[in-house]
This record gives C-alpha cells, sequence and structure tokens, in this order.
C-alpha cells in the first residue's frame, strides 16, 4: 500500500479514515475542520479511484493520502483505511464522509461514547433525536423499513443502518481489515458486528447539508437499493462468521 504524507513521529492514538470519490469540492475543508475539532488525531483520504483533484487536495491539506487505481465503492475505500489503521498501530478509527455531511466537533462524542457504554462500535444516528435533518419521504420508508428488520435480525434496536459516522476500537479495526463488506458496508456491517460479538451503541449526531455534489442514492432509487440492501444480508447471514 502507498501512502502519501509524513507521519508524526509520536505515534497517534486516533485515525480519522475520510473515503473520498470525486470530492474536490469539499475534502479540503472536512480535513481542515476535522483536524480543527480533533488535533489529536490523524487523517487518512482514500481516494477511490477519482477523476478530480481530490487527491492532491487532501495531501496539500496535511492528509495521509491512498489513492486507489480504480473505484472499489465505500466498502473496498473503508477496508482499505481500516488494513492501514491495523498496520499502523490505532487504538481507534473514526469513518467521516468526505462530502461535509458528518459535524467532525462530534468525533469526540462518538468517542467518549465509546468508553462510557463499553462499545466496540458507536454509530452517529441521524434519527434517535431531532436535530432538523430532513429525509426524502421515499428515501426515509426505505431507512426505516431497512432498521426495522436489522433490528430484529440483530435484536437490538437501531435507527440509523446506513450512517457512515462512526468510531472503531482496535479489536473491530483488525476485524475489518480482514473481513469487511463491499456492496453496502454501513447496514451489512451492523450485522455483521454483532454476529462476530461486537457490543454496537448508537449516540444522537447532526447531519449537515453537502457542500457540494449530489448524494447517488436518490430518493427514486430508495426502495430498489433496500431490496438489494435485505438481499445482500440475508445471503451473509449464511456465510460463517470468521
Amino acid at each position: 500500500m502507498k501512502v502519501v504524507g509524513k507521519r508524526v513521529p509520536l505515534a497517534m492514538e486516533i485515525l480519522v479514515i475520510i473515503p473520498a470519490y470525486n470530492e474536490a469540492h469539499s475534502i479540503g475543508e472536512v480535513i481542515s475542520q476535522v483536524r480543527s475539532s480533533a488535533p489529536e488525531a490523524d487523517i487518512i483520504v482514500v481516494d477511490d479511484g477519482s477523476t478530480d483533484a481530490t487527491a492532491t487536495i487532501a495531501q496539500a491539506a496535511g492528509a495521509f493520502v491512498v489513492s486507489l487505481p480504480n473505484n472499489l465503492g465505500i466498502g473496498g475505500a473503508m477496508q482499505t483505511g481500516y488494513i492501514f489503521a491495523a498496520e499502523t498501530g490505532y487504538d481507534i478509527a473514526v469513518q467521516v464522509d468526505g462530502d461535509g455531511q458528518h459535524d467532525p466537533t462530534e468525533i469526540c462524542d462518538l468517542i467518549n461514547a465509546m468508553e462510557e457504554y463499553q462499545a466496540d462500535v458507536v454509530i452517529g444516528s441521524r434519527y434517535i433525536e431531532d436535530r432538523g435533518y430532513i429525509t426524502p419521504f421515499l428515501r426515509g420508508v426505505g431507512i426505516f423499513i431497512l432498521a426495522y428488520i436489522v433490528s430484529l435480525i440483530i435484536r437490538q434496536r437501531v435507527t440509523d443502518t446506513t450512517s457512515g459516522f462512526r468510531a472503531v476500537n482496535r479489536r473491530v479495526i483488525e476485524f475489518c481489515a480482514r473481513e469487511y463488506p463491499h456492496d453496502y458496508p454501513e447496514p451489512e456491517s451492523v450485522v455483521l458486528f454483532r454476529r462476530a460479538g461486537f457490543c454496537v451503541r448508537e449516540i444522537p449526531v447532526t447531519m449537515n447539508p453537502r457542500y457540494g455534489g449530489q448524494s447517488s442514492i436518490t430518493p427514486m432509487r430508495s426502495f430498489y437499493y433496500m431490496v438489494k440492501v435485505l438481499l445482500a444480508i440475508f445471503i451473509g447471514l449464511l456465510r460463517r462468521v470468521p
């Protein structure tokens, strides 16, 4: 794995992983806000085969950069980040999306919740509290149904299975470096984590508007997405967890 950037001499325990695909419009500001909110953390941007200046801007902003030769999707990008975290010895990894929707000031809330609840995984949920985030109707229905079914499967209530704002500890970092879903990683991984015996908790977080660009999941695609995710989860249940 070729990593561009310098590492500070003292090993840092926290790594913020930012998967990014054509996020040149936002990646610099996201890195700046993460550094301001969590100055003790290292930052790695996994450039998922971008065709714009994402990698160049991220490197100029001072992050580690791993540039994938092809677009692998969010799952492949995140597993690359977890492999880096495992090989470099980090104790905590925090996933932050590159579009600016996650509030970096809440990184500390995720990490503190890990200690408070003795959790292996803490997920930031948009739906535990009403913080003004408005979900398009069709997408909201799909998210509700998906969360309901996943809750039944893992026998634990979860509200935001599609959230990409989460923190994991060293045990989960090593697990994800070996085994991480590529197709629909956020909801699939919630099931995978519980099957592997990890403690998963949710806390309320705030979702910001995107700095630019558009989500790849439009309201009209929400039902199709939900069906494919559920199919992937049910197929995954047939597999043995390593």
